[in-house]
């Protein structure tokens, strides 16, 4: 599904930001560049495959390296995006949309210290109701760019 792209890319000139993996270690990735900032993920996609929300950052394409994917697999969950995970331990790691350039990852699956800070929610019309959001950050009910 959607525009693939070369999973083995050289590395960008960037300085290296951050690194990152799943449980197991089947799966590990370098980022380079800024990260942005974590947005949490409130829709059904993302309570199903991460247990509650999804707290994703993003990079673009030329800013990710995997080290290691032997066991990286990946999900058509929509005809708008794919999600990447670990085939061994079952980790998700990623969120792919087929029309841009940027690949979302899990901020738990990025090494401490992250230095990344939540800057709100989306899909909040979509929350489970186990949990509550209990924050002044800002909220959309649909993705961002639906709601200005």
């Amino acid at each position: 599904m959607g525009t693939e792209f070369d999973m083995n890319q050289s590395q960008s000139s960037a300085a290296l930001e951050a690194t990152g993996g799943c449980l197991c270690g089947a799966v590990r990735y370098e980022l380079r560049g800024q990260l942005r900032g974590v947005y949490n993920c409130h829709c059904g996609q993302c309570r199903r495959s991460h247990g509650s929300f999804g707290p994703y950052s993003s990079v673009s394409h030329d800013q990710i390296t995997f080290t290691e994917q032997r066991s990286l697999k990946w999900y058509d969950s929509s005809e708008i995006a794919r999600r990447g995970f670990c085939g061994d331990c079952g980790s998700s790691l990623f969120w792919e949309p087929a029309d841009k350039d940027h690949i979302a990852i899990s901020a738990g699956s990025i090494d401490q210290p992250s230095g990344l800070t939540t800057l709100g929610h989306i899909f909040t019309d979509d929350k489970g109701d186990f949990y509550a959001i209990n924050d002044d950050l800002p909220r959309w009910l649909g993705t961002m760019s639906e709601n200005g």
